[in-house]
């Protein structure tokens, strides 16, 4: 597997980021994963594609059929990134909540 794409383009598609949530519920089938899409069965397949080559799932033959699963490692860069900017936003309420406690406490002593 190489990663063509880093894991916010492949999620950049809202049907690529519909087939991760179908997956988060169990292992699909391609055919499986075509059948929630008003698509040809080559164009899932295409996007499957990229979230494989994203590092974002894993793609295993079971006999005839070809099963797609999430990658809990292909995730880590998104949530490196989402952590940041809670923690980011987190700090900034906290502030605001520190100035508005500090002119609250100022207005009273006054």
């Amino acid at each position: 597997m190489r990663n063509v794409l880093d894991a916010f383009q492949a999620i950049a598609d809202p049907s690529r980021r519909e087939i991760l949530m179908l997956l988060s519920k169990d292992k699909l089938s391609i055919n499986a994963l075509a059948g929630n899409f008003d698509m040809s069965r080559p164009a899932v397949s295409k996007h499957v594609k990229v979230l494989y080559e994203a590092g974002l799932i894993l793609i295993k033959d079971q006999g005839r059929e070809r099963y797609c699963e999430l990658r809990e490692e292909g995730f880590d860069e998104i949530k490196q990134w989402l952590v940041y900017f809670d923690q980011f936003w987190k700090g900034k309420l906290q502030n605001l909540e520190n100035l508005l406690n500090q002119r609250t406490n100022h207005n009273e002593i006054n």
